[in-house]
């Protein structure tokens, strides 16, 4: 019988930024080591909305309603 050789260095996985397993936009970088998840990375960023190009022209207490609607 033929013997079958495994892998052993840990898989990185790229998960997002539109994948079907996650809600909403985000992208994570996964090492995995079989089933086991030893490393995940998240990459933010992809929901720019101009929001510190807004408070520049704000004071502390105008920009308080624009944060309260920051996911």
């Amino acid at each position: 019988m033929a013997k079958i050789e495994t892998r052993t260095e840990p898989m990185v996985l790229n998960m997002g930024p539109h994948h079907p397993s996650m809600h909403g936009v985000l992208r994570l970088i996964v090492t995995l080591d079989g089933e086991d998840v030893i490393d995940c990375e998240p990459v933010i960023g992809y929901l720019h909305r101009g929001m510190e190009k807004i408070a520049e022209n704000r004071t502390n207490i105008m920009f308080v309603p624009y944060v309260s609607r920051w996911d």
